[in-house]
């Protein structure tokens, strides 16, 4: 990959901002909400856009943390998807979503979903990839970009506790 290729680039460049999915009858329970996995479906599809975008190639999901549904999505509403990288390390990248909903005849916004998936940018072989640092400039931005440090030390904790604990236990 060029150097070109490699320089940082903003939050705003790979953002996707207010794509829309109108909720139908089949996307709904039977309590007449919709489906959390047809929200995290179409959440894991905005965000793979944006890994796409900032790594400039194929990325795929490696990890979802964080999956927060604050309150459901109803018969009638409209889901508002806004997707960002909030920053990148080596070859993977943290991206955070935020889905939110609105009643098609009107009515407040309200927010429903938050998460953090984690990509990584392959290469023609399948391999692993560098990708461009994050430039956040926003206080928002700058903000979510230091979270997303302490969420992959976090990550990386957990993985490695894990591993001892199944290696005491006599399981891979």
């Amino acid at each position: 990959m060029s150097e070109a290729a490699l320089a940082a680039r903003t939050v705003g460049y790979s953002s996707v901002r207010e794509q829309v999915y109108m909720v139908f009858p089949n996307d709904l329970n039977s309590n007449d909400t919709v489906f959390g996995g047809l929200i995290m479906a179409l959440m894991d599809r905005y965000a793979a856009v944006c890994a796409d975008r900032h790594a400039g190639g194929v990325c795929v999901t490696v990890a979802v943390d964080a999956v927060h549904f604050v309150a459901p999505a109803r018969k009638g509403d409209v889901l508002i998807f806004n997707a960002s990288v909030n920053r990148a390390w080596g070859s993977s990248m943290e991206v955070g979503v935020k889905v939110d909903a609105v009643n098609a005849a009107g009515g407040d916004r309200r927010h429903i979903l938050s998460a953090y998936l984690t990509f990584v940018a392959m290469d023609g072989a399948g391999k692993p990839r560098k990708v461009a640092a994050v430039i956040p400039e926003s206080s928002a931005e700058k903000h979510r970009y230091e979270e997303a440090q302490f969420r992959r030390e976090a990550r990386l904790r957990n993985a490695e506790e894990l591993k001892n604990i199944r290696a005491v236990s006599g399981r891979n």
